[in-house]
C-alpha cells in the first residue's frame, strides 16, 4: 500500500512523499504518516488503499476540508466499498439530504 501524493517523488528538502505500507505496518505508523501528509503544503492529494484508511478510519473521517484530497482506492486483495469511504458518505449526504420531520 502506498499513502501518496505524487508518483514516489520527494520534496525539495528530501522529504519522501509517499509511505509503503508492508504487512507488518502497524495503525500507529499509517496513522502518524497520514497526518505528516495532511500538514504538508506541497501535497495536494493523498492516495491510501481502503483497508489501511479503515485501520486509521477515525483520522480519515475527521479530515474534512479540502486539499489535501484523500481518494480511498481499492487493494488488490480488497474490493473498494463506497459505504466506508468518508468523502461518498458526505457526498451522499450532500446529495440525498436526510429528511426533516415537521
Amino acid at each position: 500500500m502506498s499513502i501518496n501524493s505524487e508518483t514516489f517523488e520527494v520534496s525539495e528538502d528530501r522529504e519522501r512523499k509517499f509511505f509503503r505500507c508492508e504487512k507488518d505496518t502497524t495503525a500507529a505508523q499509517i496513522n502518524a504518516c497520514f497526518k505528516k501528509f495532511l500538514e504538508r503544503p506541497d501535497i495536494g492529494i493523498i492516495l491510501i488503499n481502503q483497508v489501511y484508511a479503515d485501520m486509521i478510519r477515525p483520522t480519515v473521517d475527521a479530515h474534512v476540508v479540502p486539499v489535501p484530497t484523500v481518494v480511498e482506492i481499492p487493494s488488490k486483495q480488497h474490493p473498494y466499498d463506497a459505504s466506508k469511504d468518508s468523502v461518498m458518505k458526505r457526498a451522499y449526504g450532500i446529495i440525498n439530504p436526510p429528511k426533516r420531520r415537521h
